[in-house]
């Protein structure tokens, strides 16, 4: 069964502003990290972003709508921004029940030994998970990496594996890991385009933010000492909405960065690789930021858990109908001063009782200039039990009494 809606959707103007500094921050480092904010119209250029990385990719989070690339499939080193897999895989391990947050994890030998960035783990002591993730997510710790990759699949190797397998799932076909941490090692490379793609998918893991937006903390260690880890992203901290994002920086790499921010309900994902120099790396994923935030909108078209029009027909059931809602909110993502030529059908399943609430009775496709962008599951909005035998005597009696 499919029924088509045609939706219009008003867009309005959205203005953002740079955020202050905080306390603590001296001169120095708010002249390295604040930028001047450049002012978009809405009929601005791309090559006026004057993006000065080797790969740069620019996309909406909810869509996936691409706004801005630049040799976005290139092949390069990404140094640390392999983590953003190594959190994905974590995060997963964690919803299906192979890992918890409460967990303590002992820390091998090898784990250890780890060079370049890390929390100087203790061989033999015992950390817990969340302190290993936040660790990974704040200052990159290459330890963590490795004690979480052994622990979820047994050695740095075989988490490697499930790194690649989860890349080619996702369709990142340019990507290719060798190790958890992006330490240099050949092969591995990846693209802007894939980066933002697999940032995507961690994104998706609420648990991140409470991580990613992490700006100083205190890390400690089992015998009383501790290491006090900053967070490798300046820009969640100068940058108003940027709650997440991963650096990296290896000679080979050059400096790297994938990032989010978040302006109401839109949310742009940024990612710049192979920079001259640090401040490079900032300056250029705030100025896509701002390019996308004063050139574009995001205005929900059908919201999540509100139920459709038509009714899913039960066979077998209590109810003969039930009503249906969407899994998400539907989006809306177009230019400033552009019509959104937006449409949604919907397919709906034949379902029979018994039918619990929230399983899947259908799809929503929505289409934008008419190619479909994406499809959204439908799922039952209530629990229909089977109808027992008195139900259909009723059902029979209740017929019978309206024809006479």
């Amino acid at each position: 069964m499919k029924k088509i809606a045609k939706i219009g959707v008003l867009t309005a103007l959205c203005v953002g502003t740079l955020g202050g500094i905080g306390r603590g921050f001296n001169k120095e480092e708010y002249k390295a990290y604040a930028f001047e904010t450049p002012v978009f119209s809405a009929n601005t250029g791309l090559e006026s972003l004057n993006i000065r990385a080797k790969s740069a990719y620019l996309m909406d989070f909810s869509t996936q709508t691409e706004m801005y690339a630049m040799n976005e499939t290139k092949r390069l080193p990404i140094a640390s921004m392999c983590k953003i897999m190594t959190l994905l895989l974590c995060f997963e391990a964690i919803d299906s029940g192979n890992l918890r947050l409460d967990e303590e994890i002992q820390i091998s030998e090898r784990s250890a030994s780890m060079g370049g960035s890390q929390v100087f783990l203790e061989a033999g002591a015992k950390y817990p998970v969340t302190e290993l993730i936040k660790s990974i997510v704040v200052c990159s710790a290459n330890d963590s990496c490795v004690a979480l990759a052994e622990r979820i699949a047994g050695n740095e190797a075989l988490f490697v594996d499930k790194m690649n397998e989860k890349a080619r799932e996702l369709g990142a076909n340019d990507t290719l890991y060798s190790n958890c941490t992006g330490l240099p090692k050949d092969p591995q490379y990846s693209c802007a385009k894939d980066v933002a793609i697999i940032l995507k998918s961690l994104l998706k893991h609420e648990k991140y933010y409470e991580y990613g937006s992490v700006w100083m903390d205190t890390f400690q260690h089992p015998k009383g000492r501790h290491t006090e880890i900053t967070n490798t992203n300046k820009l969640i901290r100068f940058y108003d909405g940027c709650d997440g994002g991963k650096t990296g920086f290896t000679n080979e790499a050059g400096f790297c960065l994938g990032a989010t921010a978040k302006r109401g309900e839109m949310r742009v994902i940024s990612v710049v690789i192979g920079e001259e120099n640090s401040s490079n790396r900032f300056e250029d994923v705030k100025t896509m930021f701002d390019y996308a935030f004063a050139n574009y909108t995001l205005a929900p078209i059908v919201a999540k858990d509100a139920p459709i029009v038509e009714r899913v027909t039960v066979q077998g059931g209590k109810e003969k109908t039930v009503e249906a809602v969407p899994e998400r909110t539907a989006y809306a993502f177009t230019k400033r001063g552009e019509k959104a030529d937006v449409s949604v059908e919907y397919c709906l399943h034949k379902v029979k009782a018994p039918i619990e609430k929230g399983a899947k009775v259908g799809e929503m496709v929505v289409y934008q200039k008419g190619v479909e962008r994406e499809r959204i599951p439908l799922l039952c909005a209530n629990t229909v039990e089977k109808a027992t035998v008195f139900d259909r005597l009723k059902d029979v009696a209740n017929n019978w009494n309206a024809r006479k």
